[in-house]
């Protein structure tokens, strides 16, 4: 009885294409090659037609034929012979695309053979960016890196915008000053500060007009009313009030946070108030009843900062549980939350005219669409801070202040960080005491009033005298986006 056979004991593995395709040139390479156990030489002959080819594929139509005639048989054998590891020679395989040119007869290395206009109908796939004619009978994509398609980067390049410079620092209050609004008529903006006074100030000339006291503790927010004559402000002594500026004077306040109050923000169509605490909640006020409608709940530690819109989601609040929340106003329930943080959400910022809003934290500054909510990208430089306060203008110019007395400005559409600029203490004042704590531009996006801890208010503005030429853009697209 005859003994087991050789298949029977060793199966035969099911081989790629690619490796039979070796297979082949390697059999074809013994055959020919009068040096056994050598690599061939490259043959310039087939690089000038490679390269030649590359060129008419990545500047426009191909004129003439595909690729000309090789010198001899035997050396476009022995280039189609070359080992794996040299990806820029072109790999030839059996079967239909080695064709031969009917009007010249000539072999054609590199693929099916095209029309001498050029191609009818080259498409680029997105993974191995090589050249597929669509016409032809086989649609596999030529694994060759001698015909591949180099695409640039489709990063947004920013446009060039001049550096900002200080041209006004407003001393006046007697501790740090920690909030800051403007007039929507853009006339004055208010300081609040840890001295537990608000401050009004002529937006122009920068003189002091008016000093509020009420608080106990040091003033956290700050907001202007546009639609009547309130400001309202929030203390770490729990207190949310409400000041007539026709009166100057409270006139309601809203009792019910259980610590101190860090953020407050107003809806822009409804009268009504959102405050964030270090109670972990977010309460949502009736300006004229000052009951409390809602009681946002659902973080796990302070809430910092908070920000509204007139459509869903109304409410997006930041913490110092890393997260952000969009909230349904109409139930008081949470829509969505945003976990990409892995540090403290300090300070938000909504685009003025997109849809779409950053937040900032010690990790990174991140940029969100709305209003679903989808990540699109990290800012792309790290300012390796606590990152207090933003604010981005129409223009697309968005700055964030570092509790170590960082002011960087970056290009909104890009995430380009186009300058950084260190804040000055005033004299007498500590080096530590350079923190900035509060930013917001005016209402016409010209003027930037920075809030800071060595008790002073900086106002900033562009520097006219800079041109492309004294202050080049240095920008370099990244080479990956980070998805998280």
């Amino acid at each position: 009885m005859p003994g087991p056979t050789m298949e029977s004991e060793f199966p035969v593995e099911p081989q790629s294409l690619k490796k039979l395709s070796f297979k082949s040139l390697k059999r074809s390479l013994d055959l020919f090659s009068p040096l056994h156990g050598h690599f061939p030489l490259s043959d310039p002959e087939s690089k000038k037609i490679r390269t030649s080819f590359k060129l008419n594929v990545e500047y426009g139509g191909i004129k003439g034929s595909a690729a000309e005639p090789s010198s001899n048989a035997k050396a476009g054998v022995q280039n189609q012979a070359q080992p794996a590891s040299a990806p820029s020679n072109a790999l030839a395989l059996p079967g239909p695309e080695n064709t031969r040119d009917e009007r010249t007869g000539n072999e054609l290395a590199l693929g099916p053979s095209i029309p001498a206009n050029g191609p009818t109908d080259v498409r680029f796939s997105g993974k191995s960016n090589a050249v597929v004619p669509s016409h032809g009978s086989s649609e596999r994509n030529l694994s060759t890196a001698a015909i591949m398609e180099r695409i640039p980067s489709r990063w947004p390049r920013p446009i060039w915008r001049a550096p900002w410079k200080n041209y006004r620092v407003i001393s006046g209050h007697l501790g740090w000053v920690r909030s800051v609004a403007v007039d929507p008529s853009n006339t004055w903006f208010c300081t609040g500060s840890a001295d537990r006074t608000i401050k009004i100030w002529d937006l122009a000339s920068g003189r002091l007009k008016l000093t509020l006291t009420g608080h106990i503790e040091q003033v956290r927010g700050l907001a202007v009313s546009n639609k009547h004559t309130y400001m309202f402000s929030a203390g770490d002594d729990k207190l949310v009030k409400c000041w007539d500026l026709e009166q100057n004077k409270v006139i309601r306040s809203y009792h019910g946070h259980l610590s101190g109050v860090y953020c407050l923000a107003l809806h822009p169509t409804i009268d009504i108030l959102f405050t964030g605490g270090r109670d972990s909640v977010c309460r949502v006020w009736d300006i004229r009843s000052k009951m409390q409608i809602h009681a946002l709940s659902g973080h796990d530690n302070t809430v910092c900062s908070v920000f509204t819109r007139p459509m869903d989601p109304q409410v997006i609040t930041g913490s110092h549980d890393s997260t952000i929340k969009f909230w349904d106003l109409r139930y008081g329930k949470t829509m969505a939350t945003l976990t990409h943080h892995k540090k403290s959400v300090r300070a938000m910022a909504q685009h003025p005219t997109e849809d779409c809003f950053a937040s900032a934290s010690a990790d990174n500054i991140k940029k969100f669409s709305l209003p679903k909510g989808e990540f699109m990208h990290n800012m792309l430089s790290q300012q390796k801070t606590i990152v207090n306060a933003m604010a981005v203008n129409d223009e697309g110019v968005m700055v964030t202040g570092g509790d170590n007395g960082s002011m960087w400005f970056w290009d909104w559409k890009s995430g380009h960080n186009f300058q950084q600029s260190q804040t000055i203490v005033q004299p007498g004042s500590l080096d530590s005491e350079a923190g900035i704590y509060a930013l917001t531009y005016d209402a016409t996006g010209s003027r930037l009033i920075s809030c800071e801890a060595d008790k002073t208010i900086k106002m900033w503005k562009e520097d006219e005298t800079a041109t492309p030429e004294t202050h080049p853009l240095h920008f370099k697209p990244p080479k990956d986006i980070r998805r998280f």
